[in-house]
């Protein structure tokens, strides 16, 4: 599901130019793409449009909101996540909204606690879908997978 969302987050054109998800499903197989790998993607993009649709308005952001984590997220999204949410937040980098709705989609995949590699992506994915203004740095970090890079 993670290797299609960044996909389709490189070839950002292609998911506004297919709104049809018979056609992007057709798109992402010829991509090389297993079916359900695929369909958990579009299933998982589209909880999050659902959630972002529904989330606060910004005009009380400005206003920080302490945020208690329970021992259930602790152990679902790890301390490593939580405490990379607290930093983007700290950091201005991410509303109080976003920092829910990056919970909320972490949830919504299967794997606990969820790989750094991972939340990163679904951060990402959360700022992108909701058109947030990402500073080249902090895409880079997002989209930088140090575990998986080559050491020379």
């Amino acid at each position: 599901m993670f290797d299609v969302l960044v996909y389709l987050y490189e070839h950002m054109g292609m998911l506004a130019a297919c709104s049809d998800h018979v056609a992007l499903t057709r798109k992402l197989s010829a991509a090389g793409f297993e079916r359900d790998e695929i369909a958990d993607a579009l299933y998982w993009l589209q909880g999050l449009a659902d959630i972002a649709r529904e989330s606060v308005s910004a005009e009380d952001e400005a206003q920080r909101a302490f945020r208690i984590y329970t021992a259930e997220e602790y152990e679902r999204l790890g301390s490593e996540a939580i405490n990379f949410l607290v930093f983007l937040e700290r950091s201005n980098l991410l509303t109080v909204s976003q920092r829910e709705i990056v919970i909320e989609r972490a949830w919504a995949t299967p794997e606990a606690p969820i790989s750094m590699a991972k939340f990163k992506v679904i951060v990402l994915m959360v700022l992108w879908s909701l058109q947030a203004n990402i500073d080249l740095l902090v895409m880079e970090e997002l989209l930088d997978h140090r575990e998986e890079r080559a050491l020379h």
